[in-house]
């Protein structure tokens, strides 16, 4: 059994999108050896929006909740029947209130070791402005999120197809160590071929502003991209060694994230592997990191992978 995924946990709402992270969630399931879970969650209705204890009608208030979790049952119960016809199910959780901090709590109750999220592609503005489910579970997991989104491709429905190529991006970080050892399960688990990707920051930032002639800019820049080469090589090795098998190695300079992108349209990825630091909440209002705009932007689905020194926990409960 994976010990990156000893247990999957897939969260649904059955949309089109928590369909599709359904049939990759059994895929991945069945590839790794690693059981299964289903949770759905009611969110409560908007009268219902403040905090409990701002209700002053205790009856209501009880009321709404039992209607909320009733719901929540009677969907899980469709959910959960659409997902065993595919594959095996190990435990379903019906759950009501705030979709992202239930996820979370119960994905550290049942220890999971990966949480399987669609998203429904909020645009620009609105995901500014409100967030989104599957951005509070990566943020706050405890363990790896995958963010399903993009169009439908094959996802080894039949159990003999891979999932597709895998893009990983690898910096040197411990995240980034975490997230090539789950890229290497997979692709040992599913037969998917891994492409690894380093990106190099632009040239004013390896050189910054001294006036070098250009023969010694020449010399730095060759420099860095040798010592580039021979970091991406080692990456190689180690996801092979690891049990995963790697298509090729890719070097490419500029904005982390627009390369991960790029290079996962070129190829047709079934999945971005990325690694993310755990920012915290203002830096990260201030600039964003690399794996949210990863998650933003990518065709295909993300999977996002923290260590636990970076967990943050979950989020409050305002339900």
């Amino acid at each position: 059994m994976s010990p990156f995924a000893s247990v999957t946990l897939l969260a649904t709402d059955g949309s089109r999108e928590a369909e599709r992270a359904a049939r990759i969630a059994v895929e991945l399931s069945r590839s790794l050896d690693s059981a299964l879970h289903v949770v759905y969650v009611e969110p409560l209705p908007d009268p219902y929006a403040r905090p409990e204890s701002a209700i002053p009608d205790p009856d209501y208030r009880n009321e709404v909740r039992t209607i909320a979790d009733r719901e929540a049952r009677e969907k899980l119960d469709n959910v959960a029947t659409k997902v065993g016809s595919i594959g095996e199910v190990a435990g379903s959780y019906a759950r009501s209130g705030r979709p992202d901090a239930e996820i979370v709590r119960l994905a550290e109750e049942i220890d999971a070791g990966l949480v399987v999220v669609g998203s429904r592609g909020l645009g620009p503005i609105r995901r500014a402005v409100l967030g989104s489910v599957s951005s509070s579970v990566v943020h706050h997991a405890h363990c790896p999120v995958l963010v399903v989104r993009g169009e439908e491709r094959d996802t080894g429905e039949d159990g003999g197809r891979p999932l597709g190529p895998l893009v990983l991006a690898i910096d040197g970080s411990e995240e980034a160590k975490l997230a090539a050892q789950a890229a290497a399960e997979i692709s040992g688990g599913t037969g998917s071929e891994v492409h690894l990707l380093y990106v190099m920051p632009a040239e004013k930032q390896l050189i910054g502003y001294h006036r070098y002639s250009q023969d010694v800019k020449e010399s730095l820049l060759e420099q860095a991209r040798k010592e580039a080469r021979k970091f991406l090589d080692e990456q190689a090795e180690s996801v092979r060694s690891s049990g995963g098998t790697v298509a090729q190695t890719y070097l490419a300079s500029g904005r982390a994230d627009e390369e991960i992108v790029e290079l996962s349209e070129e190829i047709g990825a079934g999945i971005v592997v990325v690694g993310s630091r755990g920012l915290g909440g203002v830096k990260r209002a201030l600039i964003g990191s690399v794996s949210d705009s990863v998650v933003r932007h990518a065709h295909c689905p993300v999977l996002v992978v923290r260590s636990a020194a970076s967990h943050k926990g979950a989020p409050a409960r305002t339900q």
